[in-house]
């Protein structure tokens, strides 16, 4: 009998550590996945209840707000009686306006979140909450002489769990920030990982292109012309942005915003997120008042720039995939065809001339060493893009040598022109300065020759000459563009003027493009004749020696 009770007493210890340790994480999968359909069966029952009903009865109602304590202390007619009342007649209201899958799935979503799990996560969301605040008395809030990115954990005043980035001298800003914007702080982490990877610097930086720079701006002027305020126009944006690297943009432009920054200092404090040029029409248009005006200027010109891209872009695609398909058939007829050929030739030992004999050793180059031809043709292309991008000299013998071209650098020219004198005549119709339009010339243009010509306009004015001497005579600058600079200089309307050069040749511009797409058609459908009919020819030739031989 005593050893049955040991063997009793051994296996009940046994069950009882398998179920307090080992199958402590399974009884929890299995209990929570039952509380789960527990939950989903007793919001069907609660749906079917509710949801097709066309009105509430006032039992139910009644029934949830005397579910409230305070309800039954200050009675019925109570303020909070009376809003818990309409809150709920209210979502009552919206949800039968739902369609029924989406009923189904609001009223379960709601029972979650009343669940024990639920509950559980925002518990910890709490202890999360408060032990950030309290890092706050440690060394961790000390500010750093340069700003870093801070990965940041919140829920926004919508209830919405957001992971976001940020930049800021130390936590305790980030925090500030956070909770002035109505959110709930979890979680602010930063390292050298972060600084490296997210950092505005890093190549995940954010920069905004020219359709969502006119998107930003014509939607920011309407903002502000209906009278709301500038922070409160920049938070509307930074709700709406989806991608993470821009929102932490606009995050930034409304801290500095806070801070007391101007809007061109809190644009210019993003790094390379904006243009330098919008940056300093907006410096220009605080001091002038007309911060709406600028915005709708800057939108056109943004939007006209992107115009002449697209036509530039448009004008190229055929010709490119022209090139491009006939150098594919090309390299096919030479890998493949032409061997085949060869090997008849070798066997009817046919003559074989030497326009033949050239095709027959470029196809035997490229079929021994086509690795080593496709390697060296990336490598070089990679070199010549660093080269243009680093080498100013480089830069420099392109872009004179692309000029030069007939038809080609015409269009190069009047592009050029025509983006010079818009952006010239923007500057001077919101009052910069001339020797400041200049210098924002500068950074803005690409082209070294025009870089040069500029350059020669501020030693002119330094010295007391008029702009129109440097464009005088001058090869990459057309002899009406530079007639119009000088009227515009004898009459005082400078800026006026300008804008008239860039409209006259933006349509020159669109006109020569068009003919350019006409024109190179046909030539790349007759260079592809060309090169493939002769590669043809040359092996076909011989065919006929050895027709004579047999005949």
């Amino acid at each position: 009998m005593k050893w049955f009770l040991n063997i009793f007493i051994y296996f009940y210890r046994f069950v009882s550590f398998l179920f307090s340790n080992a199958f402590r994480g399974v009884y929890s999968v299995v209990y929570h996945f039952f509380y789960g359909i527990y939950y989903i069966i007793k919001s069907i029952i609660s749906f079917m209840s509710i949801a097709f009903r066309r009105k509430p009865k006032d039992l139910r109602v009644t029934n949830s707000i005397k579910k409230d304590d305070e309800y039954m202390v200050n009675g019925p007619n109570s303020p909070k009686s009376i809003r818990e009342a309409k809150k709920i007649e209210k979502e009552a209201s919206e949800l039968r306006k739902l369609p029924i899958i989406k009923r189904i799935f609001k009223i379960i979503s709601n029972k979650f979140e009343n669940s024990r799990m639920s509950k559980h996560k925002r518990n910890k969301e709490e202890m999360q909450r408060e032990a950030l605040a309290m890092t706050f008395d440690s060394d961790e809030t000390e500010k750093s002489e340069k700003k870093r990115t801070y990965i940041y954990e919140a829920r926004d005043a919508d209830g919405k769990y957001v992971v976001g980035k940020f930049d800021a001298f130390s936590k305790v800003d980030v925090h500030s920030f956070l909770i002035n914007e109505g959110y709930e702080v979890y979680s602010i982490k930063t390292s050298k990982y972060i600084d490296f990877v997210y950092g505005s610097s890093s190549l995940t930086s954010a920069k905004y292109s020219k359709k969502e720079l006119i998107f930003f701006l014509t939607q920011l002027s309407t903002y502000i012309k209906a009278g709301l305020p500038l922070i409160d126009a920049i938070r509307i944006f930074a709700k709406q942005e989806k991608k993470m690297n821009k929102r932490k943009v606009l995050q930034g432009i409304v801290y500095e915003l806070v801070m007391g920054e101007s809007f061109s200092n809190a644009l210019e404090k993003q790094g390379n997120a904006f243009p330098r040029l919008l940056i300093n029409m907006i410096k220009t248009a605080e001091m002038t008042g007309e911060l709406a005006d600028t915005l709708d200027d800057m939108g056109n010109y943004y939007e006209e720039m992107e115009k002449t891209r697209k036509q530039m872009i448009s004008a190229m695609t055929y010709p490119s995939i022209v090139f491009v398909m006939s150098i594919a058939i090309i390299t096919f007829i030479m890998l493949f065809v032409i061997p085949q050929f060869v090997e008849i030739y070798n066997d009817m030992e046919a003559t074989i001339p030497g326009i033949t004999l050239f095709v027959i050793a470029v196809s035997d180059f490229l079929g021994n060493y086509w690795m080593y031809v496709f390697g060296g043709l990336i490598l070089g292309i990679i070199i010549l893009i660093f080269m243009y991008k680093k080498i100013k000299l480089f830069r420099t013998m392109v872009q004179y040598i692309t000029m030069r071209i007939p038809i080609f650098g015409k269009i190069i020219i009047y592009n050029e022109v025509a983006t010079f004198t818009k952006t010239f005549g923007s500057l001077l119709n919101h009052n910069v300065y001339i020797t400041d339009s200049m210098e924002i010339l500068s950074k803005i243009t690409n082209n070294e020759i025009y870089k040069m010509i500029i350059f020669d306009t501020l030693t002119n004015l330094s010295k007391g000459e008029s702009v129109s001497t440097a464009f005088k005579d001058h090869w990459a600058f057309p002899v009406v563009a530079y007639e119009m600079i000088l009227t515009g200089e004898r009459t005082g309307e400078l800026g006026k003027m300008m804008n008239k050069v860039s409209e006259f040749y933006q349509e020159q511009h669109s006109n020569l493009v068009t003919q350019m797409k006409s024109f190179i058609e046909p030539i790349m459908i007759a260079f592809l004749a060309f090169m493939v009919g002769g590669l043809l020819l040359s092996v076909v030739i011989p065919m006929f020696s050895l027709y004579n031989q047999i005949g």
